[in-house]
């Protein structure tokens, strides 16, 4: 096991120790075990984040000191809450267990406090020191508080309450005393030189850190050390309503959770949010607060000088005032300290505000987004997204896909639904792009309309070109169908009969036999024009759609379950949707091998519906040049759509949507 990890689960005893240590003070303390039971819990309760985070820290990063000093940062608040419920019971109870130590000791031991955040400071994230000459600094902070304790000891005249009748167990000569004062004295500002050393170490870590990681992990930490700030405020506010600074001890409170917490998210989840945005956060409205207070105190005084200093009527004018001022306060201020501490937020913002402005003058294209993200975010592989109906996933501005592959994708939400994707190049903000995808939500849909619309455009053309193609194949069809059919037997019956006129004269020519020829000849030239005919519109048509439909069922070789439900339609109506089943029909015959088929024509108002559904093989297609996409241009053309529904193994499903104006 690694030793920096076995060291934090001893520390880990320690604090088990101290804290049973503790709980037997506070029984022991009899009729005071309720104010010393208090002491204890706040002690543990303000430990425990240290403590548990401490050992998930060293559990996940063995090697790394950083879970050690949490622990050890946890244990010296319990023992801080212990040696207060040992002191209240020295002062009850005589004759107690080490008390000529713990009373020598105790003089100096408030410097124990800050060693464990010195060295979490000085090696913090990786563990190690900044360089080597850092070593003197770590070995000032373990020598100069043990020091500082001895000299404590040895030079109090009388210790402080409780213990101020117990004898000194470290007293040197009288002649030695002024020079250990003086030492001791002299000991404070090394103490505090090296506490600024410590802090000074960190901002020399990040200026070095070459890294994201790195300095996402300080940032952390410097969030987590931000609550010490709070507590001043909080220190004036307690004057300003309360008339003493009772409300610091809750952001001290804070900041013993917050400096653990922060600690463990830089070690092992530093991307869990968006540090920049939190430090932005934190410093707008630590300064907002401070304003108002400063607003507060400055109306409180000039209006309390006039209607009296606890007037009712001072404070509802003092509260108004501050309401006013701190209004347009905010925003400035966030957009400031954002232009300081989060500059990608700014800079993001600030390009997508341009590039609607300038949409908006006609100086600009909305296509231009992409551009103008990538710019700000530094960022040139960023893609924009847009979601247009049909299409299967994400296309850019000009239709072609977007892959996202493995990069992280935004989504673009404008009402509820989803209109488009910020897909990152590389890693970055996820807040960041939200508020990103949030700012540009009106431009993506202004570019996803447009997109929409010059697809339908394209679709428009390219189905009127093949409407027109399709009408020249049906022409060449008619005229090919009725030059080797009718048009070759009507020739053909003619010459007949301007032959058989040229023998009627010598009585060779058998009339009745010859008639009986041309009349089956008539028939046959009758009924292949009939065939024609039928090919443009069918003449089962003339006794209703569901006559047809019937017609038609009848000669396809699979069972056809039926369901009009109308069938008084306008003739063009109805011709369309006889052609629709047609040819859903036949495709299903044809590739699906289905073993029924259901054809179902209803009305709704102005539209009729015309669904054909079988459960075979699915896999359809409406590939260019099929007879499904001709099919479509035919409904296209006649002002409804055509939707189609066939996955492998589940069947086909054609639905057509007709406009029928009553």
């Amino acid at each position: 096991m690694a030793l920096p990890r076995l060291l934090a689960y001893a520390a880990v005893m320690l604090v088990c120790v101290l804290t049973g240590a503790g709980v037997v003070l506070a029984v022991d303390g009899h009729g005071a075990a309720a104010q010393d039971g208090t002491t204890l819990a706040i002690g543990i309760a303000l430990a425990l984040p240290s403590v548990m985070l401490g050992v998930l820290v060293a559990t996940r990063r063995p090697r790394n000191v950083v879970g050690l000093l949490l622990v050890l940062a946890g244990a010296a608040t319990v023992h801080l809450a212990v040696g207060e419920s040992y002191a209240r019971l020295a002062a009850r109870h005589s004759g107690l267990l080490f008390v000529k130590l713990y009373a020598a000791l105790s003089q100096g031991d408030w410097m124990l406090l800050y060693v464990p955040a010195a060295l979490l400071t000085l090696v913090f994230p990786d563990g190690r020191l900044p360089g080597r000459r850092w070593r003197w600094t770590v070995a000032g902070l373990l020598v100069v508080p043990v020091l500082f304790m001895l000299i404590a000891a040895c030079v109090t005249d009388s210790y402080e309450p409780p213990f101020e009748s117990t004898p000194h167990l470290l007293r040197p000569p009288e002649a030695y005393l002024p020079v250990l004062g003086i030492a001791g004295v002299a000991l404070l500002p090394v103490f505090l030189g090296l506490l600024v050393a410590s802090a000074a170490a960190m901002v020399i870590r990040y200026r070095r850190a070459a890294d994201e990681v790195g300095r996402a992990q300080l940032k952390w930490f410097t969030l987590g050390a931000g609550f010490l700030p709070l507590t001043l405020l909080l220190c004036w506010a307690g004057y300003l309503f309360l008339g003493n600074p009772d409300l610091a001890v809750f952001g001290l409170a804070a900041t013993d959770v917050s400096i653990p917490v922060a600690t463990a998210i830089a070690m092992l989840r530093h991307d869990l949010y968006d540090v920049d945005r939190a430090i932005s956060a934190a410093v707008t409205y630590g300064m907002v607060t401070a304003v108002l207070l400063g607003f507060y105190t400055a109306a409180s005084f000039l209006v309390g000088l006039g209607a009296g200093r606890d007037s009712p009527v001072a404070a509802a004018a003092a509260t108004a005032v501050c309401a006013a001022a701190l209004a347009p306060l905010r925003v400035r201020l966030q957009r400031r300290v954002d232009r300081r501490l989060y500059p990608a937020r700014q800079a993001v913002l600030t390009a997508i505000a341009r590039l609607r402005d300038r949409v908006h003058a006609r100086q600009a294209r909305p296509e231009e987004l992409e551009a103008a993200l990538r710019g700000a975010l530094r960022d040139p592989a960023l893609r924009v997204g847009y979601r247009v109906p049909g299409a299967t996933g994400l296309v850019d501005a000009t239709g072609a896909p977007v892959d996202p592959g493995d990069a992280r994708v935004t989504p673009v939400r404008l009402g509820g639904h989803e209109i488009g994707a910020i897909v990152r190049g590389r890693a970055g903000s996820r807040e960041l792009l939200r508020e990103a995808a949030d700012a540009s939500a009106l431009l993506i849909e202004v570019v996803r309309l447009r997109i929409e619309v010059s697809r339908a455009l394209a679709e428009a053309e390219a189905s009127r070109t093949r409407l027109l193609h399709a009408g020249y194949e049906e022409r060449r069809r008619l005229e090919r169908d009725l030059h080797d059919g009718a048009q070759q037997r009507l020739v053909s019956l003619g010459m007949a009969i301007r032959l058989a006129q040229r023998h009627l004269g010598d009585g060779t020519a058998d009339v009745g036999a010859l008639l009986d020829a041309w009349v089956a000849e008539l028939a046959v030239a009758v009924t292949e024009l009939r065939q024609i005919a039928h090919g443009l519109r069918p003449s089962s048509l003339d006794d209703g759609l569901g006559n047809a439909l019937v017609t038609l069922a009848g000669k396809v070789p699979v069972p056809v379950a039926l369901d009009v439900s109308a069938d008084d339609l306008p003739d063009d109506v109805a011709t369309t949707a006889y052609y629709v089943a047609s040819e859903a029909m036949t495709n299903a015959v044809k590739h699906a091998a289905p073993a029924a088929i259901g054809v179902r024509v209803s009305r709704a108002g102005d539209h009729v519906t015309v669904r054909i559904s079988d459960d075979g093989r699915g896999g359809a297609e409406m590939r260019p040049g099929a007879g499904l996409a001709g099919l479509a241009d035919r409904v296209r053309a006649a002002g409804g759509a055509l939707r189609l529904s066939s996955p492998e193994g589940g069947g086909t499903t054609v639905e057509a949507v007709l406009p029928c104006a009553s």
